[in-house]
C-alpha cells in the first residue's frame, strides 16, 4: 500500500480549507452555464475535474473532512451534549455580564419560534457537521473512477463513509430530523432538501457505517488518528444501541471485543491523552487529534472549562504554561454536585476525573470549585495545548456490550461490568444490573459528551433534567450562584429533548 500522508503534516496547510469552499462555489456556477455550452477546465486551475485525481489529492481530502472535529470539540459540542445534562453546570461571575448563548443551554431555556433557534453553539456544531459530510460525500463521489491503489481507496472511502455516519449520528441526536445530503450540492436546489425522518437518516448510518467496515483496516493496520473497522463497529453498535436493536448491538460489539485490537489501560487516568503522549493508546477506539503548536492544530477547550474570573498565576497553576494569562467571563462545564456524589466511595475515577481549584477574585463562596481534571496537562502557551478528545473508548464498548446482553436477559453483562468496575478500584455492582450499567456509565464517560445523549435515549433526559432544574431553583449556592443571586427566571422553562435547528439556516433552507 502506498504511503497515507499523516494527518498533522496535512492539517498544517490552510490552503485546504480554502479549496473546499472554492470548489463548492465553482460548482454551483458550472452546473448553471454547461447546459449548452461545453465548460473547459483549464489544467492549471482548481477544480473537481482536475483535483480530484492521484493518491495524495484524495489523502489531502481525506484529511480536511476530519478538520471540523476539532472546532466542534473545542467550541460548542461540550456545552450541548454535557453542560445540557446534570453532570456540567456554568460558573456565575457577577461582574462580568451575560453570556446567554451558553447559559441558555445550561438551563433548558433557549429561545425558540416554529421550531428554529438563533443559539450560536447550536449553529456552529450543526454547520460543522455539515461541512464534514460535504467534504465525504466529494470524495465519495469521485473515488471509485480514481486511477489509485485499490487498497488505499478502500482506506479514504471508509474513513469518508464513517465521518459521514457519525456527523449524521451526532444530528440526529442532537436535532431529530434534519435534511440529508448524500452527493455534493451544486446548486440552491440541492442545498434546500426537506428534512429527513430519523428513520431515513438512521437507515443511512447503519448502511454508511456498515460499509466502513467492511473498508477499513483494523487498528493495527490503521495510522494513528484515523478511523477503523474497529471505530465503524463500535458507531454501528452504539447506534444499534440507541434504536434498541440489541441483537445487532451484541453482534457487532462482539466483534470489536474478539479482535483483541483493544485493552482498558490498567490505571484510568492513563486512558487520556497527554499533550504530546499517550494518544491513540491501547483503550482508544477513536478520538480527535490535536496537537500543541503554532500550525493551527492545537485545543483551548480546557480554557473553557475553568471558573472564572482566574488570575494568571492561578491559571499558570493548573497549565504550567510560561506566559499564563488571566481569563475573565464565566466559566462553563464546571462539575456539578450531582456528579461528584454519583462516585461510589473507593472509586479511583473520581480524583482523576475531578480537581479542585480556589480563585481569590470569585464571587462564589470561598472559591473553591471543582474542575474536570481528565484534560488538564502541563503545555507550554496559554490557549494552546494538544490533548486529544475522546470519541470512542473500549470501556464504553464493554459497556455497550454490557447493556446489549442485559436488554436481552443473556448472561455475561456482568462480566462486561465487572471488567470497567474492577479497573475503578471497585467491588461487584448492587440492585438492579440495568441501572448499573447505566450509572457505571455515567462515572466512567463523565465529561466525555456522552450523558445528554444517555438521558435521551433511555427516556430520562424530561425527568432527570427537571429535577436537577428543581435543585438548582432551590438551592441556587450549591450550584455556584453567589450569595444572593438567584437564577434567572426562564430557567428550566423549555425542557426538550432536541435541540431548534438553526435560525440562520432556515433562512436558506424552506423546509425547516
Amino acid at each position: 500500500m502506498s504511503k497515507i500522508i499523516s494527518l498533522s503534516t496535512n492539517f498544517k496547510t490552510e490552503k485546504m480549507k480554502k479549496i473546499f469552499y472554492l470548489i463548492a462555489a465553482m460548482l454551483g456556477f458550472l452546473a448553471s452555464s454547461c447546459d449548452k455550452e461545453l465548460t473547459i477546465f483549464p489544467e492549471d486551475s482548481l477544480s473537481v475535474p482536475t483535483f480530484f485525481k492521484t493518491e495524495e489529492d484524495f489523502t489531502q481530502a481525506i484529511n480536511g473532512a476530519y478538520v471540523p472535529l476539532r472546532n466542534i470539540n473545542n467550541q460548542s459540542k461540550p456545552f450541548l451534549a454535557e453542560m445540557h445534562s446534570d453532570n456540567t453546570y456554568f460558573a456565575r461571575n457577577t461582574a462580568f455580564g451575560a453570556t446567554d448563548n451558553q447559559e441558555d443551554i445550561a438551563d433548558h431555556s433557549i429561545p425558540s419560534d416554529g421550531g428554529i433557534t438563533a443559539n450560536t453553539h447550536v449553529y456552529n456544531v450543526y454547520v460543522d457537521y455539515y461541512e464534514i459530510i460535504a467534504r465525504a460525500n466529494q470524495i465519495l463521489a469521485t473515488i471509485d473512477e480514481a486511477e489509485i491503489d485499490e487498497a488505499v481507496k478502500a482506506n479514504v472511502k471508509g474513513q469518508a463513509l464513517f465521518l459521514r455516519a457519525y456527523s449524521y449520528f451526532d444530528l440526529a441526536q442532537f436535532f431529530g430530523s434534519v435534511p440529508m445530503h448524500l452527493e455534493p450540492v451544486v446548486d440552491r436546489e440541492g442545498a434546500a432538501l426537506p428534512l429527513a425522518s430519523e428513520d431515513e437518516l438512521y437507515g443511512q448510518i447503519i448502511e454508511d457505517a456498515k460499509a466502513a467496515i467492511t473498508l477499513l483496516p483494523l487498528k493495527s493496520q490503521q495510522q494513528a488518528g484515523r478511523a477503523t473497522s474497529g471505530a465503524a463497529q463500535t458507531l454501528l453498535g452504539n447506534v444499534y444501541v440507541v434504536r434498541k436493536q440489541w441483537g445487532e448491538a451484541e453482534t457487532v460489539l462482539q466483534q470489536v471485543v474478539d479482535s483483541e485490537e483493544y485493552m482498558l489501560m490498567p490505571n484510568y487516568e492513563d486512558a487520556f491523552s497527554g499533550n504530546s503522549d499517550n494518544k491513540n493508546n491501547m483503550e482508544s477506539v477513536f478520538e480527535i487529534q490535536y496537537r500543541e503548536g503554532a500550525d493551527g492544530l492545537n485545543g483551548s477547550f480546557l480554557y473553557n472549562f475553568l471558573p472564572r474570573p482566574i488570575t494568571a498565576e492561578e491559571v499558570g497553576a493548573i497549565t504550567g504554561t510560561s506566559n499564563p494569562q488571566p481569563v475573565n467571563g464565566e466559566g462553563n462545564n464546571i462539575p456539578t454536585p450531582d456528579i461528584i456524589e454519583a462516585y461510589e466511595d473507593g472509586d479511583l475515577r473520581k480524583d482523576a476525573s475531578i480537581m479542585y481549584v480556589t480563585l481569590s477574585e470569585s464571587f462564589w463562596e470561598d472559591g473553591n470549585y471543582p474542575i474536570i481534571k481528565k484534560y488538564v496537562e502541563p503545555h507550554a502557551l496559554h490557549g494552546n495545548h494538544g490533548m486529544n478528545w475522546p470519541v470512542y473508548r473500549y470501556s464504553e464498548v464493554l459497556l455497550l456490550l454490557a447493556e446489549s446482553l442485559e436488554e436481552q436477559n443473556k448472561a455475561g453483562a456482568d462480566t462486561y461490568l465487572k471488567m470497567v468496575r474492577d479497573r475503578a478500584g471497585l467491588g461487584d455492582y448492587s440492585g438492579d444490573l440495568g441501572e448499573a450499567i447505566f450509572n457505571e456509565r455515567r462515572v466512567e464517560l463523565a465529561f466525555e459528551n456522552k450523558r445528554w445523549f444517555d438521558l435521551v435515549r433511555t427516556g430520562r433526559a424530561i425527568n432527570v433534567i427537571t429535577a436537577h432544574g428543581n435543585k438548582i431553583k432551590a438551592n441556587p449556592i450549591d450550584y455556584y450562584y453567589p450569595a444572593g443571586v438567584e437564577p434567572r427566571g426562564n430557567v428550566f422553562t423549555n425542557i426538550s429533548e432536541r435541540y431548534a435547528l438553526p435560525a440562520a439556516e432556515s433562512s436558506l433552507n424552506p423546509n425547516f
